[in-house]
C-alpha cells in the first residue's frame, strides 16, 4: 500500500478509540449480551409455564404489562412523568393504561414511604440529646 494515499481501513482499535471506548469495552458488551441471553431464557421458561398452565394470551399480556409498569414506577418512586418518559409514552397514556390494568399509584407508593418517626430505629443517645 502506498503510504502517501490515505487509507479507508481502520483497525478495530482505532474505531474503539474514536468512539471513546477502551479496550475493556468488549468485555462489558459481552457481559450485557450474556445477561440478555439469560433474561430471554427466563422469559422463554415463563412463557412455557404459562402455556402449560392454560393461561390465556390476554391474561398473560395484561399481567406482563401490569408487572412491567409497576417495576418502572417503583424505579422512579411513583413519579409518572419520569416513568412515562422511560417507557416512551405520554404521561396521560400511562395514567390511562394504569387505570385499564387496575394498577393504583397508591399501591406502588405504599412500599416506598418511610415509617413514622415513632417506628424508626434510634441510632444513638447523642442524637436524642440534640432534640
Amino acid at each position: 500500500m502506498n503510504p502517501s494515499i490515505p487509507s479507508n481501513r481502520f483497525s478495530s482499535n482505532t474505531l474503539s478509540t474514536a468512539a471513546g471506548r477502551t479496550p475493556s469495552t468488549p468485555v462489558k458488551l459481552n457481559q450485557r449480551f450474556e445477561h440478555e441471553v439469560d433474561v430471554k431464557r427466563e422469559l422463554d421458561s415463563l412463557v412455557a409455564q404459562m402455556h402449560s398452565s392454560g393461561i390465556r394470551y390476554e391474561e398473560a399480556v395484561r399481567e406482563f404489562k401490569r408487572q412491567y409498569l409497576r417495576e418502572v414506577l417503583v424505579a422512579h418512586r411513583g413519579n409518572q412523568c419520569k416513568a412515562a418518559e422511560e417507557l416512551g409514552m405520554h404521561r396521560n397514556t400511562l395514567s390511562r393504561t394504569m387505570a385499564e390494568l387496575g394498577l393504583e399509584l397508591s399501591e406502588v407508593r405504599a412500599g416506598l414511604k418511610r415509617p413514622p418517626r415513632s417506628e424508626r430505629p434510634v441510632y444513638g443517645t447523642l442524637r436524642q440529646g440534640y432534640r
